[in-house]
């Protein structure tokens, strides 16, 4: 399961990086499925993830510790550099010997650093999703990192709504494919 799982996630990482190498400069400035993020602050948000896990996995600090380290604008003048940095050494801090194993202190409690890359992982594919839309790019997503996602998200997507980061889930028409199901599931409607 380890190498499955360090597979998706750097197969979520290229993904996320190649709709982010397609980005033209007028566009840093559209709008995104997230209502309140245009694409910059989109992508700001992606690669503020990516910097949290090596403090958390690798070090074992904890949010507290690490506290607005990552808040406002992590992007700087090179937002691709930014993103090649950051998803390098978040999959590197993932697939060091017995990093899965680990368990980190995330805001809702401790975790273990698998489940957290799963997280994660879901996360980067769904924005994946988000940026290509904010952009007009390729939104079609492969169906290994659909099928991942549904099973990660499955299981707690009944709170995603009630936490305000994710609008209500929609219903999802008969006979839906595997994207539009996850992305219903997070209030997108593909």
């Amino acid at each position: 399961m380890p190498e499955t799982l360090l597979r998706v996630h750097a197969q979520a990482l290229r993904l996320f990086g190649e709709r982010l190498r397609a980005i033209e400069d007028g566009q840093w400035g559209a709008p995104t499925p997230c209502t309140d993020w245009d694409v910059r602050a989109l992508v700001n948000h992606v690669v503020g993830e990516q910097l949290w896990i090596p403090p958390l996995v690798s070090e074992g600090r904890t949010v507290g510790e690490i506290g607005d380290a990552f808040s406002g604008d992590v992007l700087g003048d090179d937002p691709l550099a930014a993103w090649e940095t950051a998803s390098a050494a978040a999959h590197a801090a993932f697939a060091a010997p017995g990093a899965l194993e680990r368990t980190v202190n995330l805001s809702y409690g401790p975790t273990r650093a698998m489940a957290y890359c799963s997280e994660l992982t879901a996360d980067c594919v769904v924005h994946t999703w988000d940026l290509a839309r904010g952009t007009g790019g390729d939104d079609r997503l492969p169906d290994d990192l659909v099928e991942f996602s549904i099973k990660e998200v499955m299981p707690y997507a009944d709170g995603l709504a009630a936490s305000g980061m994710y609008a209500e889930p929609l219903e999802v028409p008969a006979g839906a494919d595997a994207q539009t199901r996850l992305l219903a599931l997070l209030g997108r409607k593909g």
